[in-house]
């Protein structure tokens, strides 16, 4: 649970399909989380009911490998103008699966959720990936665990239409936050601004620079 829109709003299909939910929110260290970790509160608190757990934080911290990476610094954040695979950071669906994945199997939990979507370009959100991760996951000494993935299929716009009823204005997706407002001038900005335009919806989001300045998010992004 991210706080982002991709992860609230699977959160919010799980509930509506009758699952009970146990969120987590992996904390790496990474500039913007504070805020982040925030706004997953934020919303959680919005969709509470019996079948939703209280968010379990995981601690990964990863300055000791990313050294002076952007998203350790905040320095030379990936701007709209960038492509998504200026925003990869290494490792990082392995990262937020491995702590939870033991945490699930410590507490009697079979399946593990996340939502990486269709077209996403990277090699950790493969079919292969998620297979050989089960795997591995199988050798720890606790019971299976099967990866969910319901959205793999799914193109960002189809998401936005199945989450279009839930509070999308708690969510927080910014990777270089002013205060507690969304920047409107980072990748993931963009593509944020760019979600709600292609679904229609009303863009609730307060940013600190209007999307009508912002720089334009590359073609077919």
């Amino acid at each position: 649970m991210s706080g982002g829109l991709d992860s609230a709003i699977l959160t919010g299909q799980l509930l509506a399909e009758g699952r009970e939910v146990q969120p987590f929110y992996v904390r790496c260290g990474l500039a913007w989380e504070s805020i982040e970790r925030a706004a997953s509160e934020r919303f959680l608190e919005a969709l509470r009911q019996p079948r939703l757990r209280s968010i379990v934080t995981l601690d990964l911290p990863l300055r000791d490998v990313y050294g002076d990476h952007w998203s350790i610094t905040g320095e030379g954040i990936p701007s709209a103008t960038t492509a998504d695979e200026a925003v990869f950071l290494p490792g990082r669906n392995a990262i937020l699966l491995i702590k939870a994945a033991i945490w699930c199997q410590l507490h009697g939990i079979g399946e593990l959720a996340l939502a990486p979507l269709a077209g996403n370009p990277f090699g950790d959100a493969t079919d292969e990936f998620f297979t050989s991760f089960e795997s591995m996951v199988g050798h720890l000494g606790g019971p299976g665990l099967k990866i969910q993935r319901p959205f793999r299929k799914l193109r960002k716009v189809a998401v936005m239409q199945l989450g279009k009823n839930l509070p999308l204005e708690l969510t927080f997706s910014c990777i270089n936050p002013q205060g507690q407002r969304h920047c409107g001038a980072c990748n993931k900005c963009a593509e944020r601004q760019q979600a709600f335009r292609e679904a229609q919806l009303a863009d609730p989001t307060e940013y600190a620079v209007a999307s009508s300045d912002a720089p334009a998010r590359p073609a077919g992004a």
